[in-house]
């Protein structure tokens, strides 16, 4: 299955240390497939300036992740540099 998170940050710049943050979750939660993190370039309106793309074993591994302790320790950084979020969870 697939999680895909959008974001729209206050400061731009904050992304690279939010991206290196969520990277660091690869290899640290059971189920966690494989994750990517990319850093919009274009900078239109439209755009979301960060978005976390991860692939995970099932349902229940994305409850897993969702409730580990080293993703619910990013979370609280997240929340705080991000203007909106938006997020789809589908099988594939």
């Amino acid at each position: 299955m697939k999680h895909i998170v959008m974001w729209k940050l206050r400061d731009k710049s904050d992304a690279p240390h939010i991206k290196v943050r969520l990277e660091a979750l690869a290899d640290k939660i059971p189920g966690l497939l494989s994750i990517e993190v990319g850093i919009d370039f274009l900078g239109s309106e439209q755009s979301a300036d960060l978005v976390l793309v991860a692939e995970l074993e099932s349902r229940a591994a994305l409850e897993a992740y969702q409730n580990h302790p080293e993703h619910q320790a990013v979370i609280p950084l997240v929340k705080a540099v991000a203007i909106s979020r938006t997020v789809i969870d589908f099988t594939v």
